[in-house]
């Protein structure tokens, strides 16, 4: 069997495709299908299934797309309750592909609904495909589904499972079965995921911490602790990807275009995905800056933790010629359809941000508010200013009121990305006092 791993680095995510003679199977698509369709006609290959590892909580699947575009057939488990046409496939079930025969292992602990598909070749390879449940070094996190999904089950609940499912489910197979998981490190899937983008299970039972013998209340404790935050977004894509999302391309098609912003609506959000630096000499009033300059540039997850779901918001981008590339990558987490407008800077921006003079910073730090919008756990590793008040960047817009307006408010994440959408967040709220971003200046204070 051939195997072709596709990476969406912004949100750490791989998706594959197998191919035996001329059939094609694929596994987790991403929402944009193009890149599945054009490695099939490479290999003049027909797409005859679509497997669904569990309904993903950090992007949108084609799955429905491709079933409807390339007479593919879905499979996945039946406890995901799944609307959209599918064959069940769960434990004992099992497809036969050209050379390759697949198998589904139930593996619950990131959700009730998981499985892991295992592939073997006539040449006895063994692989396998592992969704959000076993990772490189890590497994997947068991809190997702307390409010998300048809199976609302409680993160202990799922801890446990997830216990369960490495202690026994994957036993039967092999040392040398290649392990593909469905994230890599940077995913907020889990909480300390290689940068490896494979392994083997051998390797796994020597270095993943989650096959240590262990006991049952060990590991929970483990795999509850420090996990990061959720975004807003997560249960939102839960639901699309159960009932199956509309044809991506339509879909992004359908959103307005606007050069310059006369005719937007004043009460509604604006998200500006420019740099920081370009925003900083003018923006719309009461943007929020969220970048999108380039693929390190997460505008995926903040956007999906800073703007709720189905909340309305226009868009700007720098240029006509970022507007697909943007709006592509909002797409993958379903948020296309709450844009009013894409909008173009054509005409200039007048509102501007405070500039900070970084010598009386240094000098006199007690002059001002100090926001620290860093994740908790990053907080527990070391104040950079111990007076600081932390509030992470997730929860910035519903506990803004907790922040006093009686002194210059400074804004600092760990290196300048989230510091720049933060310091626009408070800045839409707080006109009593100058807001400053420190930016990349708090390398000065670490």
């Amino acid at each position: 069997m051939t195997i072709k791993q596709f990476e969406d680095k912004p949100l750490a995510h791989y998706s594959y495709a197998i191919v035996s003679g001329d059939k094609m199977a694929l596994v987790d698509p991403a929402r944009d299908p193009k890149p599945y369709y054009r490695f099939a006609e490479e290999h003049n290959a027909q797409i005859i299934a679509v497997f669904e590892t569990h309904p993903h909580a950090d992007f949108i699947s084609s799955h429905l797309q491709i079933k409807k575009e390339a007479g593919a057939t879905i499979y996945t488990s039946k406890m995901v309750g799944a609307d959209y046409p599918h064959t069940p496939f769960d434990e004992g079930d099992t497809l036969v592909m050209g050379e390759v025969t697949f198998s589904a292992i139930n593996t619950p602990g990131h959700s009730p609904d998981s499985i892991t598909i295992h592939a073997i070749d006539s040449d006895n390879n063994h692989v396998i495909f592992s969704g959000d449940t076993l990772f490189i070094g890590d497994v997947g996190r068991p809190d997702l589904r307390e409010k998300a999904g048809n199976m609302r089950a409680k993160r202990e609940e799922l801890a446990k499972a997830m216990y369960q499912t490495i202690t026994h489910k994957y036993n039967a197979l092999p040392d040398t079965t290649i392990v593909y998981p469905a994230h890599g490190a940077g995913s907020l899937c889990g909480k300390n995921l290689s940068s490896e983008a494979s392994s083997t299970l051998g390797n796994e039972r020597m270095g993943n911490w989650a096959f240590k013998k262990q006991t049952e209340k060990e590991f929970v404790a483990q795999i509850l602790a420090d996990q990061p935050f959720i975004p807003s977004y997560f249960g939102f894509d839960v639901d699309i990807n159960k009932r199956g999302a509309d044809n991506f391309e339509s879909s992004v098609a359908d959103v307005p275009f606007l050069i310059g912003s006369a005719a937007i609506n004043k009460d509604i959000l604006v998200v500006d995905t420019r740099d920081a630096s370009d925003f900083k000499k003018g923006h719309l009033p009461g943007a929020i800056n969220i970048m999108a300059c380039d693929e390190d540039d997460k505008i995926e997850t903040w956007l999906g933790a800073i703007v709720q779901p189905e909340e309305p918001f226009y868009l700007v981008v720098s240029s006509i010629t970022k507007r697909q590339a943007v709006l592509e990558r909002i797409g993958k987490i379903g948020y296309e359809k709450q844009i009013k407008a894409i909008i173009t800077p054509i005409k200039g921006f007048k509102s501007t941000s405070d500039q900070l003079d970084m010598e009386a910073f240094k000098k006199r730090p007690g002059n001002y508010t100090i926001v620290d919008i860093r994740n908790e756990s990053e907080v527990n590793e070391g104040k950079y200013f111990e007076n600081a008040i932390n509030i992470p960047l997730n929860e910035l817009r519903a506990d803004i009121d907790d922040l006093p307006k009686d002194k210059p408010i400074v804004v600092h994440c760990a290196g300048g990305y989230r510091s720049a959408a933060g310091t626009s967040i408070v800045a839409r709220n707080i006109t009593e006092v100058p807001v400053f971003d420190l930016g990349e200046n708090v390398e000065e204070f670490k």
